[in-house]
């Protein structure tokens, strides 16, 4: 979809510090430059990038950065969903909510098991990494993943990108393949409420067809839906946001950068998150929307 005019919102990002390659502060300038005033970095199970950037004072004057989340939930019941998960973000956490960054912890841990076993597989497979693996941080605030299983893979020359390594080996039921433990969705979202967050549930184009299951989650207190994600064709973004508006959803929108294939700047010029969103957000509590050129703040 062709984007009306740049975009100043971008409330779904990855860093370093989960499986993206660029690092908290650069793609916080990266997005500054890109005309981005309202940023959350949404780091699988961390919130150590938005740490990181608060405490080097990298918010450009201008700019509002939320705490941000991402949680890859598991569905137990077999409701036909991609590698039985859902994915709920987390905007306006307070950032020192020990409880909350306990349950972040232990999801780490889970993810970090996770990353060792799929190695370990790949070994047996005879499609070993640990040489292209060997300077990943080995810090528990760091959310390891299989994209940077994948970018291994081809470093080792066992795949040609992101996309053949998941198609070929790390995807569900494939060769390298090790099924997830963690939080269910009601869980995730429990959790991103109770340190003070909007629980939103990302990049779900089956909404219009499954609104009974986003139903569920309304009704466990899921709180926005990802309408404008940039993937999403005009007819999907129109169709999703009828969903949120029925259920009475705040509507986000996001890029869902990883920086694999792109610039920042070269992914944000096809993202287009209407200025309406902010606004919502601030209707719906979220803490720090409006306050630019700082962290937001508890």
């Amino acid at each position: 979809m062709e984007p009306p005019a740049p975009s100043t919102i971008d409330l779904h990002t990855h860093t370093t510090r989960s499986d993206g390659v660029v690092a908290p502060v650069e793609l916080v300038r990266a997005a500054f430059d890109s005309r981005v005033r309202l940023l959350a970095l949404t780091d699988h199970d961390t919130l150590s990038g938005y740490r990181e950037v608060a405490a080097a004072s990298a918010v450009p004057p201008g700019m509002t950065l939320l705490p941000g989340v991402e949680i890859n939930a598991i569905v137990t019941r077999d409701l036909g969903l991609w590698e039985g998960e859902l994915h709920i973000l987390g905007f306006g956490m307070d950032p020192d909510d020990a409880p909350f960054e306990a349950i972040l912890a232990a999801q780490r841990s889970r993810r970090r098991e996770r990353f060792e076993k799929t190695v370990a597989r790949l070994r047996d497979l005879d499609l070993p990494i640990d040489d292209q693996l060997a300077d990943i941080s080995g810090s528990d605030d760091d959310a390891l993943g299989r994209p940077t299983v994948a970018r291994a893979l081809i470093g080792a020359g066992h795949a040609t990108s992101v996309e053949d390594a998941f198609g070929r080996l790390l995807g569900w039921g494939k060769p390298g393949y090790v099924p997830r433990t963690g939080l269910g969705p009601v869980e995730a979202i429990d959790a991103i409420r109770g340190a003070g967050g909007l629980a939103v549930l990302a990049h779900f184009g089956e909404a219009p067809a499954r609104v009974g299951v986003v139903r569920e989650l309304v009704d466990a207190g899921l709180g926005g839906l990802e309408v404008y994600y940039r993937s999403f064709d005009a007819a999907t973004v129109f169709a999703v946001g009828e969903v949120a508006a029925a259920l009475g959803l705040a509507p986000t929108g996001g890029s869902d950068y990883h920086g694999d294939t792109s610039t920042y700047a070269e992914a944000h010029a096809s993202l287009w998150v209407p200025p309406q969103v902010g606004e919502g957000l601030a209707a719906a509590g979220v803490r720090g929307v409006g306050v630019v050129g700082s962290p937001a703040q508890p």
